[in-house]
This record gives C-alpha cells, structure tokens and sequence, in this order.
C-alpha cells in the first residue's frame, strides 16, 4: 500500500469524491496542499479574497447541486472565509471548506497567524473537524463530503496543521461512512401522510407553501403533480423560487414582506398550510402571534429541529420532499375548492405586482426586460438589498436552481463572486449578476477573476446613489433622515475597463433592451452595466417590521 503526504491525500480524495473545481486563495499554512494541485487535474479557481471564494463554492453548489469546496491559509485567510459559511450554512448550501492551520505543537500558543477556526465557525457550521492524525485525513474528508450534502445540507470545515499536510501516512480511501448519531429520515411515516391527506381533502381554503427545501431535493415535478392533483394555489420563499413555475394560473409568486399582495391575502385567510421545505422564517411570518389564525398546518422538512420552530405545527412529517410528496400523491384526493380559486384569482386580479412608470428609469422595468429577453433561461444571482427584492418580484423563474441569492443571512457581497461560482459549474448558462451600487463594491475585486476565467457574467447594477433598502427605512420610519447612506461612487464603467471587462452606463428607457442585448451578446467578457435608476424608488408592496403580513403598504 503505497505512502502519501497529507496534501496529496486531500487532492486524491477529492478527485474520488467527483471534485473539479476549487475556489480559494494560497498562503503559508497551505502550501503543502498547493503544491500537490499544482499538476493535478482538479482546477482551481485564484479568487482575490477568501470571502469571494466562499461565496463562489457557494453559488457553484446552488447552481449545480454539487458540493462546493474552497480554500483558505490559516489565521486571517480562514476568518475571511467566516461570512460566505455563515451564508451557506443559513441557507442550506453543501459545502466542504478546508483551512490551514499552524502545526499540531504550536496550536493554543498564539502562533503567527494561529485561529481557533473550529471554535469560530461550529455555531456556522454543520460540522466542524481539526484534523490531529495523519491517519484520519481521507476519512475524514469522506465523512465532510457525505454530511455537507446529506440529509438537511450545509458546510462542513476541516482545519488542517501545515505538518499534517506534509507528513506521510499509508493512504486508503474509506468506501463507507458510517456514523454514530447521523442517520437522517428521508422516508415519512406513512401514519402522518394519511393524516396530512385527510386535512387536504377536508380544507376549504388550502395553500401550499413551498421553500427551498423543494429544491435541494429535486421534488419540483413531484410538487407539480401534487397541485395537478388538487388544484391548490402554490406560494414560494424567496430561495424556493424557480421549485414550481411562476407563468403557471396557480403560481401566487413569493410571499411574505416584500411578496405579492395577493399571496399574503392567501395565506393570511387559509385554512390549511402544507409547508414544504420550508421554515417559517420571521421575513415570511411578520407577528407570528398573528399569522394565519384560522389555518392548520403540514409541515413537510427533512430537518426535525425546523418542525415547530417558529409556528406550531399540527402535523408534521420528517422526511425528504421528494419522497414524502411521492407517498403523498399516491393517496392525496382534491378538495372541494371552487370558491377559494375564485377568491384567489380576484386578489390577483385587483392587486397585481405594480410601480409607477413615469419619471426616471425605473429597476422594475429592467428586470422585467432581462425576462423578456433570456424567456426565463438564465440563471438570476443577486446581491442584497433592493435589487434583490426587483429580481425576485419582476423576472419570472420557472426552473429551479435559477435564483441565487442570500436569503437567511442577507449578505452583501455574494452576487458576483457567487455568479462567478454558477458560470464555472453551468458554462452553457446565461448568469446575471443583479447588483446594487452599495453591494457589488463588497467583493467588486472579483471582476477580474471572472475576466481571467473569460466568464461572461452579466453585471447589472441598479445604480441610485444610496445603500437603497436602508434609505427606504429611513424614508419610510425615519422622517427622512437618510443617515449615512448617500454613496459616492467610483465610475463603474471605467472600473469594469480597468479590469478587463466591458462597461457600459445607461440612463435612459430606450437604452435598456439595446445595452442588455449588447451585453448578451459577449460569449468571452463579463459586462458591467451601470443603470441610473430613479434615486428614490422603493420596493412595494412592503409589510413594515413587526405588522401581520396582510398589512401591507401596497404604493408610496
């Protein structure tokens, strides 16, 4: 049995878990391992920042279904990658990190460029491991891979001392994981599906309310079966967009604080929620004391802690959605809705997605060109913020794993990076990178690795000047004090030049369709378009902090 170094361990195990590509930035602690890639088939990708390669892994794993992995030094390399792990772990994302770290004898001595990184990131991790034997390397990167992307997804870090990376060890690839205490459900008790099936057919005003959930575990066609089936009006989360097709009658689009009136009307008035891989967050629920007083509630989700967390649940079901709505359409017969089909389609009548087309240019109607022009193929990425919320209400998503973006922990930052991430796993794919002038400054440096990868990502920037959701606030409960939010911005088509890219400034109606067309065009370069856009619209409709999710203020 032949004898391997720890860094080529690392790299030929992840050539047995299917891995191709890797996104990080070198540094001392992980030299070792960099020169093990150095003629190895995986690619790595050189990002400028540990943060842009976190969130790179990140938008890789979202776009493809794959597990992302990155790669930081010790010290400050490993805590730059912090905010793209909390982001992946708040949104389910499968990920494997791995840090270096100082040698074995010099941890807990303050060591030139010494972290506690599994200390720091185990309340952001899935799991955390520091690797303190050689010998336990390529088991350990096994067991990272199975439960990062196993069960409820998320990232796994694994923190390894430089003279692990260099010393020798027998090398044996373990053809199982098994582990004490880590068995998830995947099936549901048929006991509690019957149940969910009997409620179904009882309701009078069921809605179903699907999360991302339905997405990880590829159950869109089966959630389509299940509203083919019973004609129940379906509502999404802002990362459940693309699980069930938006052009579709029963589709009410996304819910919740900046959702479509009509969608909150519905779940505001229901009688019945079937939660699917999803968990009730506070940005969907508003006053939990308030929301849906007359329904009863299914609640679908691989992940048991999530059951019950916020809203009580009366019945839930552990399992997979996949497999939980297979068993569920099996026996599932439709209820007697007529009338509430009738209510939902005049809510959606009188209370339409809306803004007001006169004046300056508006971010609404750029959107809506971006869908009219790509016909709902492309892959929409966002950054956080108002552009985030005009992507998710304006471009219709009929696929999944065409919405990217930072649902739980709303970090600015992650569009282009994360964009970049997606066109690496999905090269024949049209991204876009929908950006704000205050988020794509975040990780703005990232252009040129896209420039050097020849990636032709889309860079939209909403441009208004402000950091725009903020402002909003505080035009709307601040008596217009806009307190530190007027930006001064560099010259963002000069900027993407410098870079290598092509820029482009648009601040006409007129120039929009002819700029995005010029910007689809390009097969090689990514494309910055900086649209000047009315400096003070505003996301609407909008539920204000704290009020129940029907109180909504619909137009300024």
């Amino acid at each position: 049995m032949k004898k391997l170094k720890g860094a080529q361990i690392l790299v030929e195990t992840l050539k047995r878990e299917g891995v191709e590509y890797i996104f990080g930035h070198p540094g001392g602690a992980v030299l070792p391992i960099f020169d093990a890639l150095y003629q190895s088939p995986l690619r790595f990708i050189l990002t400028r920042h540990e943060q842009g390669a976190a969130h790179a892994a990140d938008g890789y794993a979202r776009a493809t279904g794959k597990v992302g992995v990155c790669i930081a030094t010790s010290g400050p390399g490993a805590t730059n990658l912090v905010t793209g792990i909390a982001t992946a772990n708040m949104d389910s994302v499968p990920m494997v990190i791995f840090t270096g770290q100082v040698k074995r004898k010099l941890i807990g001595n303050d060591a030139f460029q010494e972290a506690d990184v599994t200390g720091i990131t185990r309340p952001i991790t899935k799991h955390s491991y520091l690797v303190k034997k050689t010998e336990d390397l390529a088991r350990i990167i096994r067991e990272a891979f199975y439960i990062a992307s196993t069960g409820r997804p998320g990232p796994v870090l694994v923190d390894l001392p430089v003279d692990v990376s260099m010393e020798e060890t027998e090398y044996v690839y373990p053809e199982k994981v098994s582990l004490r205490g880590y068995k998830p459900t995947y099936f549901g008790h048929p006991g509690q599906i019957k149940k969910a099936c009997r409620l179904i057919k009882e309701a009078k005003k069921p809605i179903i309310y699907a999360g991302g959930g339905v997405i990880i575990s590829g159950a869109m066609e089966e959630l389509k079966k299940l509203v083919e089936k019973t004609s129940i009006p379906v509502t999404t989360t802002l990362l459940g967009l693309g699980s069930f097709p938006e052009t579709h009658p029963l589709s009410l689009k996304m819910l919740g604080m900046h959702g479509t009136v009509y969608a909150n009307y519905a779940i505001m008035n229901s009688d019945l929620i079937i939660a699917i891989g999803a968990r009730f967050d506070d940005r969907v629920t508003g006053d939990v004391e308030k929301f849906a007083p007359q329904a009863k509630i299914i609640h679908i989700d691989i992940d048991p802690t999530a059951i019950s967390k916020n809203i009580p649940v009366d019945v839930p079901i552990v399992g997979d959605a996949k497999n939980v709505l297979k068993e569920l359409n099996r026996i599932v017969e439709k209820p007697e809705i007529d009338s509430w089909l009738e209510q939902v389609r005049e809510w959606k009548r009188k209370n339409p997605l809306r803004y007001e087309k006169t004046g300056g240019l508006k971010p609404q109607y750029i959107v809506e060109e971006i869908y009219n022009l790509t016909k709902g193929e492309a892959i929409i990425v966002t950054e956080v913020g108002q552009n985030q919320m005009w992507a998710a209400q304006f471009y219709n998503y009929t696929r999944a794993r065409t919405f990217l973006s930072s649902g739980g922990l709303g970090t600015m930052g992650y569009g282009l990076p994360a964009a970049i991430g997606a066109q690496i796993g999905c090269p024949d794919k049209i991204v876009f990178d929908i950006a704000g002038d205050g988020s794509i400054q975040m990780n703005i440096q990232e252009l040129i690795t896209a420039v050097l990868n020849k990636l032709p990502i889309k860079v939209v920037i909403l441009d208004n000047g402000y950091l725009g959701m903020v402002r909003q606030w505080q035009e709307l409960f601040y008596q217009r004090r806009y307190s530190h939010t007027r930006l001064i911005n560099p010259d963002f088509v000069k900027l993407a030049e410098a870079y290598g890219a092509v820029g482009l400034r648009v601040g006409k109606k007129e120039e929009v369709v002819p700029a995005l067309e010029k910007a689809l065009a390009e097969k090689v370069k990514p494309v910055v378009i900086d649209f000047m856009i009315e400096q003070e619209e505003n996301v609407f409709p909008m539920v204000p902090a704290g009020e129940a999710i029907d109180r909504m203020i619909e137009m300024a």
